[in-house]
Order: C-alpha cells, then sequence, then structure tokens
C-alpha cells in the first residue's frame, strides 16, 4: 500500500507538545502523554521514532509568539534523510521566501489559518514545494480572508486552479482526540480534487489507514495514534 504516514511534530517554546483540539493553551509537553517517549525533546523525539516523513508546525509562529527556527534548523542538518514539510505560519511571500532560502525544509505548507487566497496564487508560481492545509473548526473553514471563508467542498475544488503538491484536510476539532474520520467527507474531496488529498486529524489505528487508502486518501498526518500506540512506530 502506497500510503503516506506523516509523523507530526508540533513546536511550542522549543518542546514537542501534545496537540489537541487546537486549544493551545492547554499543549502539554509530549513526554507527559506518550508512551512511546521519554523526552519532548525534538531531537530525541526524531531519534526514538526515526520517520521517514515528518510535518513540523512551528506554533510560536502561528501564533506570534516568536518562533522555533534554531531548532528547525538543527533538525534539518540533524536529519538528512528525512522529508521535512513545515508549517512555519507563513503571511506573506516575506515569511515563505525567507523560509525557502535558509532550506528549512523540503515541502512548505501554507494553512488557510495564516494565509490567502492571494498568497496562495502567488507561492504557487514561485515554488513547485507548496502544500495548502484546508485548516477546519466544526466542518467550518478557519481563515482570516473572505475569499476562503466558503463551504469545505468548494473551497478544495477552488484549489484545483492552482499548482500545488497536495491539499492536506487538518480538522482541527479532531486532532488528539481519536474521535475517528468522517469518511464521507475525505471521499467527496477527493472526488473533487485534483490534487493529492492528505487526512489531518482524528486517525486512530491502521484499520483507519486501511479506509482511507481505499477511497482514495494519499496519507495521513498522525501524531495522538503513535505516541499511545494505535499506530506502530515501525510503520512510520
Amino acid at each position: 500500500m502506497n500510503f503516506r504516514l506523516i509523523f507530526v511534530m508540533d513546536l511550542l517554546d522549543g518542546v514537542v507538545v501534545h496537540a489537541k483540539r487546537g486549544e493551545r493553551d492547554k499543549y502539554v509537553p509530549i513526554h507527559r502523554f506518550s508512551s512511546i517517549v521519554t523526552s519532548s525533546d525534538p531531537v530525541r523525539v526524531l531519534e526514538a521514532l526515526k520517520p521517514r516523513e515528518v510535518y513540523i508546525a512551528d506554533l510560536n509562529r502561528l501564533m506570534n509568539t516568536g518562533n522555533n527556527r534554531p531548532i528547525v534548523e538543527d533538525l534539518r542538518a540533524r536529519n538528512s534523510d528525512l522529508t521535512i514539510m513545515l508549517d512555519y505560519g507563513v503571511k506573506g511571500m516575506g515569511d515563505l521566501k525567507e523560509a525557502v532560502a535558509a532550506d528549512l525544509a523540503d515541502k512548505f505548507v501554507l494553512g488557510t489559518e495564516t494565509s490567502s487566497i492571494e498568497l496562495l496564487e502567488v507561492a504557487s508560481k514561485s515554488s513547485s514545494d507548496i502544500i495548502v492545509s484546508v485548516d477546519l473548526f466544526n466542518n467550518e473553514v478557519l481563515t482570516s480572508d473572505t475569499r476562503m471563508k466558503i463551504e469545505p467542498l468548494q473551497l478544495i475544488k477552488e484549489l484545483n486552479k492552482y499548482p500545488v503538491r497536495d491539499v492536506i484536510l487538518l480538522e482541527l476539532n479532531r486532532v488528539g482526540t481519536k474521535s475517528g474520520i468522517d469518511f464521507e467527507f475525505l471521499a467527496r474531496a477527493v472526488a473533487l480534487s485534483e490534487h493529492n488529498i492528505l487526512c489531518g486529524g482524528g486517525v486512530r489505528n491502521c484499520e483507519d489507514v486501511s479506509k482511507m487508502a481505499e477511497i482514495g486518501v494519499k496519507g495521513a498526518l498522525v501524531a495522538t495514534a503513535v505516541h499511545d500506540g494505535g499506530i506502530p512506530v515501525f510503520t512510520l
């Protein structure tokens, strides 16, 4: 099965945290939750899990409370064989150019929470390594751009205009909850999209992974299910 399991590390104030429902003020260091790591140091977490692909979210950048750039640079230098997908809270082309020039990652995520259609139009023409994250909360697009504040499936269809690598459907209200996946919604998204669809939020186990693969989803962002043993580390 050619399905991508993309391990997620959320960085906040220099450590990996356990994300749950997008309630960032309640996030705790990952070692307080995990059954497989005893440290929340990003270097130690990657050493323990050895994933092939990782999605890193710089939560300080997303929250306008600083950044974790030195840590991302260190992880990049230490893990030359690791494919890194980075959400750097990009709000404009200046942010994106800075991150690309510094070679912080292999792929860069433009999330609806911080970006805009205008930025996507420019960025997707200037780089082939752009991924769009459709950030959702209770089935609504999380965005401040009125052009993106539309029904999720309509936005997914609109994204067909842009030459991006993948589209992530990130259901923040499901993140960290293992509450399950809306397979019907994912199937409709796959049918509408001309891009690879990746799922984030609610993944529980390998059975969920198999079901997603069956309906045409190409990959999933996973963290909680890995840390509690629902998805074995060796599958990453």
